[in-house]
This record gives structure tokens, sequence and C-alpha cells, in this order.
């Protein structure tokens, strides 16, 4: 099985996690993990799955206005933030808005909110989960949120979380995977 790992980061946060789930889905196939700013219209074209997420900007995903904004307050040195190298640049919104993009059969979504409930800070990773279904591909687990503290850092434990779900998301899609080769065997 081969499983792409694709997000979008502004400070870091949500990078961190998307390599921690790679590391978890590695477990059980060939896992990579890519920026979306890195990624090729067809890169799906070979994967298996897709893990995809981002962070939650305004109660959804990202647009280039949330974006720009946010690269502003890595101006401010008092909130103590670091833009990564690849921001604001397009996001998953983008991506997966864009016609030519390839998905994989499966996916999972996952985004990095804030700490609060998810009826004030809203949920990315319902948005990118509803985007996938809507582009022909299968769900394999239920989106998953991971809380960074109104500090912009990751709550503890949220990594080792996070390696626990791409574990948990290896062994469904290697099941889901079985199950449609056995189906195709036998047809």
């Amino acid at each position: 099985m081969r499983a792409l790992v694709i997000y979008e980061s502004m400070f870091g946060n949500t990078k961190a996690i998307a390599e921690a789930i790679r590391d978890g889905l590695a477990t059980r196939a060939a896992a990579t993990v890519i920026n979306v700013n890195q990624l090729g219209m067809d890169d799906g074209r070979e994967a298996d799955v897709m893990v995809v997420g981002g962070p939650t900007h305004v109660h959804g995903m990202t647009r280039a206005t949330t974006r720009e904004e946010a690269a502003k307050w890595a101006d401010d040195a008092s909130k103590h933030l670091t833009l990564e190298p690849e921001a604001p640049g397009r996001g998953i919104r983008d991506w997966s808005d864009d016609p030519l993009t390839i998905v994989s059969p499966l996916f999972a979504a996952f985004a990095t909110r804030a700490d609060m409930p998810v009826l004030l800070s809203g949920n990315a990773a319902a948005q990118i989960d509803r985007a996938l279904r809507h582009r022909g591909s299968r769900r394999v687990a239920d989106a998953e949120n991971f809380l960074v503290t109104k500090d912009n850092r990751l709550e503890d434990d949220e990594l080792i979380r996070a390696r626990a779900w791409g574990e948990a998301l290896g062994a469904q899609a290697s099941e889901l995977l079985a199950h449609a080769d056995r189906g195709a065997d036998e047809g």
C-alpha cells in the first residue's frame, strides 16, 4: 500500500502532525509526506490512500486572505511565530477545488484547530473530508482534529495521538484495499 500525507501549514503545527501521521502509517505502508505547495496535480495517481490536512482558519479551510493575515502574525515579534518556508502559498482548498487534481481511491482528513468547542473554532477537517468525497474518493475514517493552544503550540500528546491515528488509518486502509482486491479476484 502507498500512502501520501498532504498538508498545509503556516507555523509548523500541521506539518508536525502530518509527519507523525506518516510515521504511524509507515507501520503498514510506504508513506510520504508532502506540502501542498510541492505537490503536482497528478502526484496522487500512485497513492492508494491520501491523508490530507490543514489548519482551521476562520471556521474552516484557509483562503488566500486568511493565509496572508497569518503571515502578518509572524511579523509581530510578540507572537513568537515563525512562518513555514512554503507559507502562505496555495492551500488545501485551492488544491482540492482544482478540477485537474488527481485524488486517490481512499482518503482521510485532519486539521489543526484551537482548543475550544468546534462551534467557536470551526473545523477545516470536515470541509476537507467533504471536498475529497465530492471528488470521488472513499473515506477511510472520520475526520480528525488535533489541538493547538491559544499561544499556537500543539497541546501535549497531540503528536502521540497523531501517530496512533496514522497507525489506525494504515490498518483500516489495508483492510479496505484487501477487501477490494478479494472482490476483484472473485469477479
